[in-house]
């Protein structure tokens, strides 16, 4: 494997987050302060727990996810989109570089500035809730799992889009609606019995599930499900990586 490709592209985007921070960090970790103090005022007020759980702090694992789901997606659907604007995705695939080595490269910044953002996240969370993370390897586990196979997916949506306006059609139209629906603001055992029927279809809610789970030992899914899901979905993720660069699929004018 090219070690040295994979550091330069790694390198050269995690150098781009530095350079935009308020928008990377800032104001990703500001929206998600703004759901605390409303929903937490708001709604907190009415409902005092949620299995067992304070209100405030039981959607925390929801927050979280949600921001990393949509920074995975937009860091890495535009981390590979400007290289093929401007041309110059053709020097990296003209180069000595497999596929698996360009995926590692951008998917791996893309995943490690989600992973920054949601610890950071976290940590903000502190300020405002009470915080008891039960299993902090597995919490890491399924941070690290869903920032690298949401981090594929939009790698995925950045090399299908064919404009800007492309990158912002699925993070949207699909995934923020998903997650909104996905269990991050309440238990979808609140549902009525054809809703939580419904909403086991929902991809996002074994993730928000399991990560709850890591934090307060509930769930809506048993957390077995949760990391078969999530490792399933990286997984076929890179299999259509793997596919559209041996095609040259959106790659190749």
């Amino acid at each position: 494997m090219n070690l040295r490709a994979i550091r330069a592209i790694y390198l050269f985007e995690m150098a781009r987050t530095w350079r935009t921070l308020m928008q990377s960090i800032v104001s990703p970790v500001l929206s998600t302060s703004l759901y605390f103090i409303v929903f937490g005022a708001a709604i907190g007020s009415r409902i005092d727990q949620v299995e067992g759980v304070n209100y405030g702090s039981f959607i925390v694992p929801g927050l979280i996810m949600l921001s990393v789901l949509t920074q995975s997606v937009a860091n890495a659907s535009f981390g590979i989109y400007f290289p093929k604007f401007t041309g110059t995705i053709y020097e990296i695939l003209s180069a000595p570089v497999s596929f698996l080595e360009i995926a590692v490269g951008y998917v791996g910044a893309a995943a490690s500035k989600s992973i920054i953002l949601g610890l950071i996240i976290l940590a903000t969370a502190g300020l405002f809730v009470p915080l008891h993370i039960a299993h902090p390897v597995w919490m890491f586990a399924f941070l690290v799992l869903t920032s690298v196979a949401f981090s594929l997916l939009g790698f995925i949506i950045g090399i299908w889009a064919d404009g800007f306006e492309k990158l912002q059609v699925v993070p949207l139209l699909i995934i923020t609606p998903l997650t909104f629906l996905g269990g991050s603001f309440y238990s979808i055992s609140m549902l009525p019995p054809i809703w939580q029927t419904i909403a086991l279809f929902n991809p996002v809610v074994y993730l928000v599930s399991g990560f709850r789970w890591s934090f307060y030992e509930i769930a809506d899914v048993n957390v077995g499900v949760s990391l078969a899901a999530t490792s399933g979905f990286l997984i076929a993720c890179l299999a259509i990586v793997w596919w559209i660069f041996k095609t040259g699929y959106r790659l190749k004018a």
